[in-house]
């Protein structure tokens, strides 16, 4: 089921049917007499509620759910929407014969709501196919986020954990992650060193390696620390990974969902 697939037309039925519902509670006609009032499911006054308040009702149900399955649908013939313009209809015509009904009352709150929404129920419904404006979508569909920018900042979020900006320790990029960082479900503790912040991800010989977060610019395999030939994932554009280990001048990475692998590739990578 999807609730994006409804319409405006479809927004004016549903509007429609839950007046008609409220309106059948209210008062259907009132007299100066006393207990003269009644609303429309008093059984004097049957056939109204059928006729007027449920057919409305049971019509926006047909119609709206028409919108959840499978075109060519139908019941004896007919398909669910023209079954529920149908009822519409007929709702809409029971209610303004009962203002005419020459009943020995005043016309109550809830006659009066009752035949103004079947009528709208009726327009909406018929109008629903015809009128460009009521055949928009209901709900706009969300808009997708923009993929951040090659270089640009990473965002708060999954792949970057949230953190407190430190002081960036002697040779840390600004950014960098200095304290204990959760992903994919482990804990990782960068303990920078004099050499942390060599550039595209190494470290100086000598030096104790930190873990950092980093992005690549086009995607890259990701290799079993074994030296298996076959890549255990692919590392993609737009997302932070975090490097845990240096092998040389590769890198020993980790995914989101928690493996490990070597990033054999390292250039143009940008750190976080």
């Amino acid at each position: 089921m999807n609730i994006r697939s409804l319409t405006r037309g479809d927004g004016v039925v549903i509007g429609a049917a839950v007046l008609l519902f409220i309106a059948s509670f209210l008062d259907f006609y009132s007299c100066d007499t006393e207990f003269c009032s009644t609303n429309a499911w008093d059984s004097d006054l049957f056939p109204v509620l059928p006729s007027l308040y449920l057919a409305g009702i049971i019509a926006a149900g047909l119609i709206v759910g028409a919108r959840f399955l499978p075109a060519g649908r139908k019941i004896a013939g007919l398909g669910l929407d023209q079954w529920g313009l149908a009822l519409a209809v007929f709702a809409a015509w029971t209610g303004l014969w009962t203002l005419m009904g020459g009943l020995p009352a005043d016309n109550g709150v809830g006659q009066i709501l009752g035949v103004i929404a079947a009528v709208a129920l009726a327009a909406g419904a018929v109008l629903n196919t015809r009128i460009p404006a009521l055949q928009a979508a209901l709900m706009g569909a969300p808009r997708p986020q923009a993929p951040s920018p090659y270089g640009a900042a990473p965002a708060q979020g999954y792949g970057y954990p949230g953190q407190q900006t430190a002081p960036s320790p002697y040779g840390a990029q600004a950014g960098q992650p200095t304290a204990q960082q959760s992903y994919g479900g482990q804990q990782q503790a960068a303990q920078p060193g004099p050499a942390a912040g060599a550039q595209g991800g190494q470290a100086a010989a000598g030096g104790e390696f930190a873990p950092f977060w980093f992005a690549v610019p086009v995607t890259r395999p990701l290799y079993a620390e074994d030296g298996s030939p076959t890549p255990i994932a692919e590392l993609a554009p737009g997302t932070w990974y975090l490097a845990v280990d240096q092998r040389g001048a590769a890198l020993i990475a980790q995914t989101q969902d928690g493996r490990r692998g070597v990033l054999q590739d390292t250039t143009g990578i940008q750190r976080g």
